[in-house]
């Protein structure tokens, strides 16, 4: 497994482009590995995009833009002329149960948005198929998923609702390739404790990095649609405790977005303007005659957002806790920000690293764990 840096350091993932998997990893050649002869995929059901990898390796998460289009069959079809070698992250698409589906960038040319204010139960099942496909999974296979902790209630019967959709059978023609899977178990966690277990499980925490096995800690995942505020005790997830808010990036987006004559919040091309390094800030709205530099204003949006962010977090963080790890791609963008507020409350913060990818990495890890726990039980 690559080393990672200290949870404590951020690192800068937030220029990896949201169409496309980080540069180490060459396209479509990640291999899935096996535990017990069986195959896991972890999906992280991101609004901006989702994260999805098949092994603990980090450049193996590959991000897929969250756009899906429903489309006829002879729609999906039409135009497929170019060779099979095209980046396949450019071009996902797939026919199941007689209808057509547009997925990621694809998606976004045909006017899909990123379905902001949706529940994620909505098109799941059709980015888990997508992901699946990209990897070339087939035949058997276990599915691992987050979703928003908004109240226990929902969280069940949302939970219910994914389980009993990616459940079973399913056939699909993927890029013009048949493919058969038997999804034959579902794992769905409160977004946010991925990133507990990728951080808890990494080799080089750090002197200063607290045991979280023994402690109250809480994890803040600063997503696109919702910010997670899940509370652990001793490893155990404190319902009770825990708390999604329908306030994520997205609201950042739209901040931006209202700065800018013709800009649309939810474009692709936006929101990788917003995530790249200083200095490369530079978005042009269709049919604007020369592109804005975002550092013009990002910097008092950042610093307003952030107490924003801070703000909320203390109104829930419990009194017994003092330690937080920040995740998720506005847990990266901002974390310069959030981690001094958050010092000046006394709390302890640690960055996940890598931010983007941690949850799609702990979901598998869990996967992992559960499927070699059933091995040991069945021996």
């Amino acid at each position: 497994m690559t080393d990672q840096p200290s949870v404590a350091n951020p690192m800068n993932a937030a220029a990896i482009p949201m169409n496309r998997p980080p540069a180490a990893t060459p396209m479509n050649t990640v291999r899935a590995n096996n535990v017990g002869g069986k195959t896991i995929l972890s999906v992280d059901l991101g609004r901006t995009s989702s994260k999805t990898c098949v092994s603990r390796e980090p450049n193996g998460v590959v991000f897929i833009p969250a756009n899906v289009k429903q489309m006829s069959i002879e729609q999906i079809r039409g135009g497929v002329f170019e060779a099979k070698a095209t980046d396949p992250l450019m071009d996902l698409w797939l026919e199941y149960q007689g209808s057509g589906y547009a997925v990621g960038q694809l998606a976004a040319d045909f006017g899909a948005n990123l379905g902001v204010g949706q529940s994620k139960v909505e098109d799941a099942l059709i980015k888990v198929l997508a992901s699946a496909g990209y990897f070339k999974l087939k035949d058997e296979i276990s599915v691992i998923l987050g979703l928003p902790f908004l109240s226990l209630e929902q969280f069940e019967k949302e939970k219910s609702q994914l389980i009993s959709l990616v459940s079973g059978p399913h056939v699909m023609n993927f890029r013009g390739e048949s493919v058969s899977l038997n999804v034959t178990k579902v794992w769905v966690m409160p977004e946010g404790y991925g990133s507990l277990l990728w951080t808890e499980t990494q080799p080089n925490k750090g002197s200063t990095v607290p045991d979280f096995t023994k402690i109250s800690v809480g994890i803040v995942d600063i997503g696109h649609q919702t910010i997670d505020m899940i509370m652990v005790d001793n490893f155990r997830f404190a319902r009770g405790a825990s708390k999604s808010e329908d306030f994520g990036m997205s609201k950042f987006y739209e901040l931006v977005a209202a700065e800018i004559e013709g800009a649309d919040s939810q474009s692709l091309a936006l929101i990788s303007a917003v995530n790249k390094p200083k200095g490369e800030r530079f978005y042009r709205p269709k049919g604007a005659s020369k592109p804005t530099n975002l550092d013009d204003f990002l910097p008092n949006l950042i610093e307003m957002f952030s107490r924003d962010i801070c703000s909320r977090v203390l109104a829930w963080l419990p009194e017994r806790v003092t330690d937080v790890i920040i995740t998720g791609g506005g847990g990266e963008f901002f974390w310069e920000d959030v981690q001094r507020l958050l010092k000046e409350a006394k709390i302890n913060a640690y960055l996940a690293a890598p931010s983007r990818q941690a949850n799609a990495l702990g979901q598998y890890i869990y996967g992992e764990a559960q499927l070699s726990a059933a091995v040991r039980a069945a021996r």
